[in-house]
């Protein structure tokens, strides 16, 4: 980011504030307002009930990693084949090893984050196969589309965290292509970062390259990087999935479990039985990471959505998964779980009106339901298909209007302002009173993408809409990114390692 000497005015402000512990720029949020909390104590209980009856009656299916079996036979749950059934009050038991809360450390320990309790996480979109652009459209992702969006996450003052797989870099193959993306998190951004869960050696190779970049005495004592894990729903934890979440147990790194739950596709049209699926399904990634290393770090997920039952088609940012976040909210505070919830999501193929009126309602559902770490906070487009430059910009301005949203309304003898009542009396304005100077420059948060002016004075210059405008705003950051500083010691070792890696193995597409 530019430095502030060179800014002037409206800008220079707004530098100023992003830079203070208290505003906006702050490693993470500290929620000043109370979670949302819809059911009652009999209604969580029946939905409790409910997982504990899939657990023992129909059980889940493990494949393809038989050291999880073991791990499950060992801990007294029934194995047999590779489905496995859950005594009642079994896994709740097994997760009450698993931290609460615990800190993500950053190579900038200015920028470490504490997960769970009353912290609040913003990370970028995660997973989508293709970019757009109002200048390109859609296309195939590449690395150099990965790397500017760590650019444009490490040049906001509203998120705190680099996030993970962006976007897809397709020109790289896929064998590889997690080495150059933990690699641009870890040179573009000085944040926290998520590594690869595609295959157990791609995460362990996310995991070493971390130990290189924070030392590996420090990283088996400490949480420097996650590692998001899926779900197969309904009821199937494959092993390409548990194999990759115990790598990072075992090396006492935090897995974010998560099923991905399609309402009446991937789990039942009705709220409250994808929820009860959503419960059984987390607690048992959960558990298993505490089988794995007694301990570990470990992040409740879920991912709620409908469908059109029309055509089939998956939808967004709808009502039912968005107030189903409130429920999975409680259900994880009670597991004693830091959560990760919702997100900006849309299944608009614009940067549009659509898209922010879903993305703002599944956002809002993230933020009363109490989530600790809310990954897709922006790009989401076209249903996660598409990581779209202009929804970035927006979204990011979303994400700091809900910085101050998240501090809720402080009061003191300063805000309550009732000397400013005396001074400007019945019928007067309190432009250039003392308590409005005094107060002017944080007073209210300042987007940087809205267009507050008159309607005469916006369209002699140009009547531009917010897309456009944000448009514009990517380009001008990218221009503006400055790359932290990285020991340049640690940027050959890990050169070294990306080299010998790439080098061990063919290309493979697949």
């Amino acid at each position: 980011m530019t430095q502030l000497g060179v800014r002037s005015g409206r800008q220079a402000r707004q530098v100023e504030r992003s830079q203070k512990a208290t505003g906006h720029g702050r490693p993470y949020i500290v929620r000043g307002i109370p979670t949302y909390d819809i059911l009652s104590e009999e209604n969580l209980v029946r939905i409790e009930a409910a997982a504990d009856r899939i657990l023992a009656e129909t059980g889940i299916e493990f494949r393809d990693d038989p050291v999880a079996l073991d791990h499950w036979r060992r801990a007294g749950a029934e194995v047999e084949g590779l489905l496995v059934r859950f005594p009642p009050g079994m896994l709740r038991e097994v997760l009450r090893t698993a931290p609460a809360e615990f800190t993500q450390h950053a190579r900038n320990p200015a920028h470490s984050i504490r997960i769970g309790g009353r912290n609040v996480i913003f990370a970028p979109a995660y997973g989508s196969p293709f970019v757009m652009d109002l200048d390109n459209g859609r296309r195939f992702g590449t690395l150099e589309d990965f790397r500017n969006f760590i650019k444009l996450a490490q040049a906001s003052p509203n998120f705190h965290h680099s996030g993970g797989t962006i976007c897809e870099p397709t020109d790289i193959p896929v064998n590889k292509r997690h080495l150059d993306m933990v690699m641009a998190h870890i040179e573009l951004s000085d944040r926290p970062f998520m590594g690869s869960v595609t295959a157990e050696d791609r995460s362990e190779d996310s995991i070493d390259m971390a130990r290189i970049l924070f030392g590996a005495d420090f990283v088996d004592q400490n949480c420097v990087i996650l590692g998001n894990v899926n779900v197969n729903s309904p009821l199937v934890w494959d092993g390409t999935m548990t194999r990759s979440l115990r790598a990072y147990a075992r090396a006492n790194q935090a897995a974010v479990v998560v099923p991905f739950i399609l309402g009446g596709a991937m789990g039942p049209v009705t709220n409250a039985g994808a929820i009860a699926q959503s419960l059984a399904e987390t607690m048992a990634g959960c558990a298993l990471t505490q089988l794995e290393r007694l301990g570990a770090p470990v992040i409740f997920g879920n991912f709620l959505s409908s469908m059109s039952l029309r055509s089939g088609s998956p939808t967004f940012g709808t009502p039912e998964p968005a107030i189903g976040s409130m429920v999975i909210g409680q259900l994880a505070r009670r597991l004693n779980l830091p959560l990760r919830c919702s997100g900006n999501f849309t299944t608009s193929k614009l940067p549009d009106a659509q898209a922010m009126t879903e993305g703002t309602m599944s956002m809002l559902a993230a933020i009363h339901c109490g989530a600790n770490f809310i990954l897709h906070s922006a790009g989401f487009l076209d249903g996660l298909l598409s990581m779209s430059y202009e929804k970035f910009m927006l979204d990011d301005d979303l994400c700091g209007a809900l910085h101050s949203y998240l501090d809720g309304v402080q009061i003191d003898d300063n805000t309550l302002a009732v000397d400013a009542f005396a001074e400007v009396g019945p019928g007067n304005h309190f432009f250039g009173c003392a308590h409005t100077m005094a107060n002017y420059q944080t007073a209210f948060w300042d987007s940087g993408l809205a267009d507050n002016e008159p309607f005469e004075k916006w369209e002699a210059a140009g009547g531009l809409d917010a897309a456009t405008r944000a448009n514009r705003a990517w380009k001008k950051r990218l221009a503006e990114y400055e790359q932290p500083a990285l020991d340049t010691d640690i940027r050959d070792g890990l050169h070294d390692f990306i080299a010998k890696a790439k080098e061990s193995a063919p290309d493979a597409w697949y």
